[in-house]
């Protein structure tokens, strides 16, 4: 029915433990009859890792909520499943650091599973074509061997793109630590990524959001879009996802449909307790996001290449 409509399945589930995830994180996944796979050995699991900052305010997913995404892997697909969580080092955050503050390191040996550093990884030299441009990324190779990659992003407004799900996680799959050099094209990459590293499935951990402030939201979704995700997730952030670029842009080049259908609970229950930010501090916003793209503007108008 989706397919003859054009739209993609988004799930939309109430949590309803503060850190026992597996029955609600499971039921996500049946809403949108999610395919595990019988011939999957590899999974590469990605969350956000934004700075240092504990999963409590809202900024991270938290290592709990990745744990039992694990275990709901390992029922459906094998005990003896190979999970590799990844992240690589950026402007202002070193990895390996990250892992072992943000609790990931403790996780992963509870839960037997690898951390991968994708900025050491072994890695591959790629040319997207992306917006009529020609974007020169590497592709790591643990990213390369999964069998199954899963994106596990926050709901979050960020200067830039406005809004950070699905998407602009998979910016964090860059391996080039100095990220800020991609800024003047910033929307592009974030689509050329997408279309070299398409996760196979999103599950967002809106258990606890940032917005305004940080509250306790309760929220699971699954999609095995990201851009159908992203256009729900600015639905609940109050923002239209019509005029956020990189969303219009990836579906433009084919990485997802931005038309969806929510399955399970009502979004106006999450989009109505977001913690959004009031119009006039989006106002401010958004006039900082018009002078960004007149940076990137100007800087492509000069020629500059990433």
């Amino acid at each position: 029915m989706e397919k003859r409509l054009g739209m993609s399945l988004v799930s939309l589930v109430r949590a309803r433990h503060s850190s026992d995830f597996r029955t609600d994180i499971e039921k996500s996944l049946n809403l949108i009859e999610f395919d595990f796979g019988q011939d999957v050995e590899r999974v590469a699991i990605k969350p956000n890792m934004c700075y240092y900052w504990d999963y409590s305010i809202g900024e991270t997913t938290n290592p709990q909520f990745v744990a039992c995404l694990i275990d709901v892997l390992r029922e459906h697909i094998s005990p003896d499943l190979e999970v590799r969580i990844v992240e690589s080092d950026a402007s202002s955050m070193k990895c390996d650091l990250a892992f072992k503050m943000l609790g990931y390191e403790k996780m992963a040996k509870q839960k037997k599973v690898k951390l991968v550093n994708l900025s050491k990884d072994e890695k591959k030299e790629v040319k997207v074509e992306t917006s009529n441009s020609s974007y020169r990324l590497s592709i790591p190779d643990t990213m390369e061997n999964a069998d199954l990659f899963i994106n596990v992003p926050k709901i979050k407004y960020m200067i830039g793109t406005l809004i950070s799900c699905a998407l602009k996680n998979i910016f964090g799959c860059n391996p080039y630590p100095k990220k800020f050099e991609y800024h003047s094209t910033l929307d592009e990459v974030i689509v050329s990524l997408n279309k070299t590293m398409r996760p196979d499935l999103c599950v967002v951990d809106g258990i606890i959001v940032r917005g305004k402030s940080t509250r306790k939201l309760g929220l699971i979704m699954a999609s095995t879009d990201p851009v159908a995700m992203d256009s729900a997730a600015a639905r609940i952030a109050g923002l239209n996802p019509e005029k956020i670029r990189h969303i219009v842009l990836a579906e433009k080049e084919g990485v997802g449909r931005m038309q969806y259908r929510t399955i399970g609970e009502d979004i106006s229950y999450f989009a109505e307790r977001f913690p959004r930010i009031p119009p006039r501090d989006r106002i401010v916003s958004t006039v900082i996001d018009f002078g960004i793209l007149a940076y990137r503007k100007i800087e492509r108008s000069r020629g500059s290449s990433v």
